[in-house]
């Protein structure tokens, strides 16, 4: 029996699948394809239902066979050719297929020639359309299976608000569980396809329900979504099958290029990038039918011959504008930009959206005090103590994490669902000077969800690509680019109040900066708040990085966070050797004050000072404290003469 092959489609047709009746259950699955024009100018309702589904293991197939829909002669019969469909979209026709009529239903995998890349790149774009004109969608969850027997009817159960509280106690939760962990939940283009219905109806194996009364359901069974990482999924899926009920059940002329308007590309990405997909291009393609977004200018059109590392790095520059430095690798990318901290979160608490608080931390400007953000529920959770920044020319804040030698990204572009924006941050048109600090960003669409922090360092992460960010390639130059980074993050934690952190980030600095010094030339060396990196080594007593830094710092440098100078540092911590280095030089005050009052001539400073200098710098100093308490005695005897002499004296005396 020959192969299936396709006719060409006009333009805004798509295909229908016409399952035909059966005589008994061994019967192969028979079925048509019928075309059908979308702009239908009558707009009448189309009768055919559209089949939600995950296509499984494609090279687990089964044939179904497709009829020759035209006028036969007598006696002629009609001819079949072979179509081959995954084990589960065949487990999905064999339950849908009536015995007496015939069933229209649109299915992907059938209805679009799977091998014709130009016609898959037209239908993508049409998908939310035939998803919103269908009479229902119909949701293909699988077979029934021995850990999630009976879990459909329970949720129906649990739905029942007149159920009583000794009935409830028999559902099987861990059957519900396991049905909620199935691959539909987390698959991404099922999205669109229950956000453009207007009706849903749950399948599994024989049992169907109605997708409002599935949402009741699992809603009441108070089900615990960090109990499993496949569960973090579910709300978003729960939140767009409960609003089908809320659409139209009118079908009007729809425009060419339609889309459900749901939220902007880029809150749709922060939302759902995690989710799975074959190709990970439709990551992006599955989202642009609930997009507000015209895609047209950013090439983001389905283009199937395209690399996706091309297509990552323009969604990220439609995202955050053209000028913006990024390097992309399989599902990782690079990004780099001047920006400034606005805040950090300081509380969250969670359901089907996230109320965030946020403590303004700007060293810019003085804003203070804290504001609330209602945020949709993001793909990778927000957490405590995540930092909310502004890169220059972007008009969306960032919600990163802090890792090793990088940050993270969390939320590419944070968009308050409560209009907060209270921060008064500066608009991207303000000068560069307001964007003070260097962020090395990391976009990790590989990473497990919640697991950021666990991220290994910058060289590690980017060590697939062809350059790492313009830095330096001399031998000594991977050790300056892991300080200089530190160094980077250092400026940040100090915008932030991080003390503590800010000074593990230094000490890490430090043997990057004494195995890269000679060769390289260090960032400027001091923070708004922190420590400089003289005092904070002067601090620890290391010799040998002062030595390296007194060639190109000022070492009488005062840090921002105390206002100590790296000799008051050094003399508190006893370490007289960089006390005596720090003399030598000749340009530091030993009287400097730090914002404590304290002094550098304090007794024990003095002390640990006396004892640098050696013998011969301490007998100097007696010295000179002699010729003052002589010149002291001299003057007063002259005074004394002059009163015997009935002289008055001068003010020069």
């Amino acid at each position: 029996m020959s192969s299936y092959r396709y006719s060409p489609l006009p333009d805004d047709n798509i295909r229908l699948l016409c399952l035909l009746p059966y005589a008994s259950e061994a019967e192969p699955l028979q079925c048509k394809l019928l075309d059908y024009n979308l702009q239908d100018p009558s707009g009448r309702t189309p009768l055919y239902d559209a089949l939600s589904y995950v296509w499984g293991d494609p090279n687990d197939t089964r044939p179904i066979y497709i009829v020759e829909d035209k006028l036969l002669g007598k006696d002629e019969l009609p001819g079949k050719d072979e179509l081959q469909v995954t084990t589960n979209l065949y487990a999905a026709l064999s339950h849908l297929r009536n015995f007496f009529f015939q069933r229209i239903i649109w299915v992907d995998a059938i209805c679009i020639d799977q091998g014709n890349s130009k016609e898959r790149q037209q239908q993508i774009l049409l998908m939310a359309k035939i998803y919103s004109q269908a009479i229902c969608v119909l949701v293909w969850l699988g077979e029934e299976t021995e850990d999630t027997d009976g879990a459909l009817e329970d949720i129906r159960l649990a739905a029942n608000k007149e159920l009583t509280a000794s009935s409830k106690k028999g559902i099987n939760q861990q059957a519900v569980l396991a049905l909620l962990e199935r691959p539909w939940f987390q698959r991404i283009w099922v999205l669109q396809e229950v956000a453009a219905a207007r009706h849903i109806v749950m399948i599994c194996g024989p049992t169907e329900i109605d997708g409002y009364a599935f949402c009741l359901g699992v809603r009441s069974l108070k089900l615990s979504y960090t109990a499993s990482p496949k569960l973090q999924t579910l709300p978003s899926v729960i939140h767009l099958i409960t609003g089908a009920g809320l659409r139209s059940k009118h079908t009007t002329y729809l425009p060419k290029r339609f889309s459900l308007n749901i939220r902007c590309l880029a809150d749709l990405i922060d939302m759902f990038h995690t989710r799975q997909a074959t190709d990970t291009r439709d990551k992006v393609y599955a989202l642009l039918g609930m997009s507000s977004d015209d895609p047209s200018p950013a090439s983001l059109q389905p283009d199937y011959t395209k690399p996706w590392e091309e297509l990552f790095e323009q969604l990220i520059k439609f995202v955050l504008g053209k000028d913006i430095f990024v390097e992309t690798s399989s599902q990782r990318a690079i990004i780099k930009s001047k920006g400034c901290i606005l805040g950090q979160v300081s509380s969250i608490t969670r359901d089907d959206r996230h109320n965030v608080n946020i403590t303004s931390r700007n060293s810019a400007w003085d804003l203070g005090g804290t504001t609330e953000w209602t945020l949709q529920a993001s793909a990778i959770p927000i957490q405590e103590h995540d930092i909310i920044c502004l890169l220059y020319g972007v008009s969306k804040p960032m919600i990163i994490r802090l890792c090793k030698d990088h940050f993270a990204v969390v939320v590419i572009a944070a968009t308050p669902l409560n209009g907060s924006s209270s921060f008064g941050w500066p608009e991207t048109s303000q000068p560069m000077t307001q964007f003070l600090r260097d962020f090395l960003l990391v976009w990790d669409w590989e990473n497990p969800q919640g697991q950021l922090h666990d991220q290994g360092e910058y060289k590690t992460l980017i060590q697939t690509h062809s350059q790492a960010l313009e830095y330096s390639k001399a031998e000594s130059g991977g050790y300056l680019d892991k300080a200089t980074r530190l160094w980077n993050d250092v400026t940040i934690l100090d915008d932030l109040r991080e003390y503590d952190k800010a000074d593990e980030r230094l000490l890490e600095a430090r043997s990057g900066y004494v195995a890269a010094f000679e060769k390289e030339y260090l960032p400027k060396l001091v923070s708004q708040y922190g420590r400089t990196l003289l005092s904070f080594a002067a601090g620890e007593g290391h010799e040998d990085i002062i030595k390296l830094l007194l060639e190109i710092v000022d070492p009488d440098i005062k840090d921002g966070k105390s206002g100590r100078t790296p000799l008051l540092w050094a003399a508190t911590n006893g370490h007289e050797a960089v006390v005596k280095l720090l003399l030598e030089t000749g340009q530091v005050d030993v009287d400097s004050k730090d914002t404590g009052g304290s002094l550098g001539s304090d007794a024990a400073v003095v002390r640990c000072c006396e004892r640098a200098r050696g013998r011969r710098q301490a007998a100097a100093s007696r010295r000179a404290r002699s010729t003052f308490t002589r010149r002291i005695f001299l003057v007063g005897r002259r005074y004394r003469m002059l009163l015997r002499k009935g002289t008055r004296p001068s003010s020069s005396c």
